[in-house]
């Protein structure tokens, strides 16, 4: 039927959209070296398609579809967490004790790290589907790339930003805060301009099921 084709390719965009979600958010505590000496985690090849995704959504279906993806992946952060805090409460085994420190390490990220995610990520998304439509409206729909680009430039700042001053605020000097957002804001907004022809994909496999309908 083609009301369940639909659903099932908005099904298929949402899985990616929150797997990248968490990815980003796990995966990403490992860092690698960069150029200049710099330092860059591994979230910057899945988050950007976090923001993408969502801009795929709103190009196809609108405005509405996209914050509810939105939404979805804001409880999804709340309830991993929740869920990471209950794992990390509850005792452990004698037979798993060798496994205790990493998997601490891994997931026992503090509250305040945590709060720093879910508020960046639920600022940064929501303003990137606002950035994303008032760039649609002033370019009268046309160059869907630049809308999406010039929005994700926007909500990744905010993101990154956000993220950084509570996290970091009051541990480190606002000088210092800065040298680190800028650099990793610029990775993040680089990969979301690499994957762009991945966005016009997305876009051209969703109308297309829509017109075979």
């Amino acid at each position: 039927m083609p009301s369940d084709n639909i659903n099932f390719r908005v099904i298929i965009a949402l899985m990616l959209y929150l797997i990248s979600l968490v990815a980003a958010n796990t995966l990403g505590l490992k860092l690698m070296p960069f150029i200049f000496g710099t330092h860059l985690s591994v979230a910057v090849f899945f988050f950007p398609f976090v923001f993408l995704t969502t801009d795929v959504i709103g190009q196809v279906y609108g405005k509405q579809m996209a914050k509810n993806f939105v939404l979805a992946g804001m409880l999804s952060i709340f309830l991993f967490l929740l869920y990471s805090l209950i794992a990390l409460a509850l005792p452990w085994d004698q037979a798993g004790l060798k496994f205790q420190g990493g998997y601490n390490a891994v997931f026992g990220v503090s509250l305040r790290m945590s709060l720093a995610s879910l508020l960046a990520y639920t600022i940064g998304e929501y303003q990137d589907v606002v950035a994303f439509f008032f760039f649609k409206r002033r370019l009268d729909g046309r160059a869907f790339w630049l809308q999406s680009n010039l929005s994700n430039l926007w909500s990744q700042f905010l993101d990154t930003l956000i993220f950084m001053i509570v996290a970091f605020g009051g541990v480190y000097s606002a000088r210092t805060i800065i040298l680190i957002s800028l650099p990793w804001w610029l990775y993040k907004v680089s990969m979301g301009f690499l994957y762009t022809p991945l966005s016009y994909l997305g876009i051209y496999l969703l109308q297309y099921e829509n017109k075979s309908n």
